[in-house]
């Protein structure tokens, strides 16, 4: 086949993946997860139910694909947030008040339980965990943070706390949780 003609039925599966993923997407926050059909999927999406299943074999993995791509925009906006922070230290602030403000966007009770399970949720979770290790050691080199804990375990430290700001009620709340995370790992005065 041509290129042109290849591009072409490339970016025609890319639309209707969109349109599928966006509609699926709008239908699970206008109902709830329980009832949505593929034949409102497809509905909404504008395509045929035939169709709809050439590209998915149910609502779940359509789900499963939106989620997949929620996570690599996530992990594209914090990796944008630290290119553009100056210091160290600046960078892994920067990060974890990105990170924990998209944790308090996130989904609650069946749709997360679904969502999170899964090899591609794993992955990002590694990609996570790397890209902040990463920052922690940075900061730890320049004496900013403490150094009688190893980056790995202040790194499982900052996600696992920041995890909390799904629950929590306000932005201030999950600034103020950011805060006392942060000053969990600055450096402790020892005594003499």
């Amino acid at each position: 086949m041509p290129k042109l003609w290849d591009e072409s039925i490339e970016s025609h599966r890319r639309a209707v993946r969109d349109a599928t993923v966006q509609a699926t997407a709008a239908l699970v926050a206008e109902q709830g997860l329980a009832s949505v059909t593929m034949s409102q999927i497809a509905k909404r999406a504008g395509i045929g139910r035939a169709t709809l299943y050439k590209y998915f074999p149910d609502v779940e993995s359509i789900l499963l694909a939106w989620h997949e791509r929620h996570i690599t925009e996530h992990l594209h906006r914090l990796t944008q947030v630290a290119e553009q922070t100056d210091g160290a230290m600046g960078r892994l602030e920067a990060v974890l008040e990105a990170f924990a403000r998209l944790t308090h966007h996130r989904h609650d009770g069946d749709l997360a339980a679904l969502l999170h399970r899964g090899e591609h949720a794993v992955q990002a979770h590694r990609q996570l965990h790397a890209f902040v290790q990463e920052l922690v050691t940075g900061a730890a080199a320049t004496g900013a943070l403490r150094d009688d804990v190893p980056a790995d375990e202040l790194t499982i430290y900052c996600l696992q706390a920041l995890g909390a700001a799904g629950r929590l009620p306000t932005p201030a709340a999950v600034e103020r949780l950011v805060q006392v995370t942060l000053a969990g790992m600055r450096p402790v005065a020892r005594l003499q």
